[in-house]
């Protein structure tokens, strides 16, 4: 089996070292350190379908057994949180408490505040990234013996497992001198040396009241790995339980996804809408159209197929006699409209006799005769009859023949 670790630091600006490693080969695939949580999503195509697995510092974590009564039920577990409370800085109802392993009636319990929890969860699901397991990283580490710890440098930290439950976690520097503390406590107490399996050639050599057992020489990520493995402990419990394994690929596509259903949603709408407008605009026009051609051809009568018909009054308008054409002479008058701006009213056509009887206005009897002149310049023969002046405008009839 295939898995990645990483571990994540206490905040975001901390270096992430990372490890894919083989149980079945016990082999490492790939591993690394990023300088920060911001390159975290580098490791989406490292992950791939393998299972994730995150450690966390547990310098953020509280680690305790808590002594139950005998035969406790659901209603003792759920007083932990209140016994441990003098243990605890600040308001327990922004703690929360993961049940660990249990011995007789001793419960382990792991308390982290769910503002850190919800932080470290945060920089994995923006990275992409299902993580299946949270672990304090101090319970990644062999114990060879239980009455040994064990230390591994990280980086510029130290990690020291005291025993199945129990632990430290911090700068190296810092926790040489707690080392020291406690190994003085321990030869006061038993009169013995701190017996210590180093796993990373800690120096350690300047504390006194140890029995250091060097093992063989990994690679930390490789160590904390192998630990993993054995590991049955998951902070990811209660309300921050994975119900769902979403797999990083998934988490990958899922908003990409999300707004291409959204995007295609949109389409339909706006297709709909335009859709809707075009089908009124049809209709307006219809309704115009049918307008235009009963006032263009008051006697036509009702018709069914309006192109049909148009096209039907079209050659009827062509037809003339002596080869005239309603259409062609209206086309070569169109420059005497023009100049004149004389307008017809009305208009009826004699096709045998090729002569045009229109109804005009025009703004005065210059622009009438004007029109009259520029017709027949053009060959027309143009014939004026009753002449009115009504409302400042003149209203004539004209005979024009080709």
């Amino acid at each position: 089996m295939e898995q990645l670790v990483v571990r994540l630091g206490a905040n975001p600006e901390e270096p992430i070292h990372w490890i894919v490693w083989s149980s079945q080969q016990d082999e490492i695939i790939a591993s690394g350190e990023l300088p920060d949580a911001t390159q975290l999503a580098t490791l989406a195509d490292r992950a791939g379908r393998r299972p994730i697995c995150a450690l966390v510092p547990t310098s953020d974590i509280l680690l305790k057994w808590v002594e139950l009564p005998a035969k406790a039920g659901r209603k003792a577990i759920a007083a932990i949180p209140f016994i441990l409370e003098e243990e605890i800085s600040g308001d327990i109802s922004q703690q929360f408490f993961a049940l660990g392993p249990k011995d007789g009636n001793k419960q382990a319990v792991a308390v982290v505040n769910k503002e850190k929890l919800r932080s470290w969860l945060n920089i994995i699901e923006q990275a992409g990234l299902a993580c299946d397991q949270l672990i304090p990283d101090v319970l990644a580490l062999p114990i060879a013996d239980k009455d040994a710890w064990s230390i591994l440098a990280l980086g510029e930290q130290l990690l020291v497992r005291k025993d199945d439950w129990a632990g430290l976690q911090g700068e190296r520097d810092w926790l040489i001198q707690a080392i020291n503390h406690l190994a003085r406590q321990h030869a006061k107490q038993t009169e013995q040396a701190l017996l210590v399996n180093d796993y990373s050639a800690t120096d350690l050599a300047n504390i006194e009241n140890l029995e250091v057992s060097v093992k063989p020489l990994e690679l930390p990520m490789k160590v904390l790995a192998q630990g993993v493995k054995s590991a049955t402990f998951n902070l990811l419990q209660g309300e921050y339980k994975i119900n769902n394994k979403v797999g990083g690929q998934w988490k990958k596509w899922r908003l990409a996804a999300v707004l291409a259903v959204i995007a295609l949603f949109t389409t339909l709408i706006d297709k709909s809408l335009e859709q809707n407008r075009l089908n009124a605009q049809l209709s307006t026009l219809k309704v115009q159209v049918s307008s235009e051609y009963k006032r263009a051809f008051p006697n036509a009568g009702a018709y069914r197929d309006l192109k049909t018909t148009m096209t039907r009054q079209m050659k009827t308008l062509e037809q003339g006699g002596g080869g005239a054409s309603m259409l062609i002479m209206l086309s070569q008058l169109e420059p005497a409209f023009a100049a004149s701006q004389v307008k017809p009213q009305t208009m009826r056509f004699d096709g045998i006799r090729a002569e045009l009887r229109l109804q005009v206005v025009a703004s005065n009897f210059d622009a009438l005769d004007k029109f009259k002149r520029q017709a027949e310049a053009q060959g027309f023969t143009v014939e004026q009859g009753s002449i009115n002046q009504k409302d400042n405008q003149v209203i004539g009839s004209l005979s024009i023949r080709s």
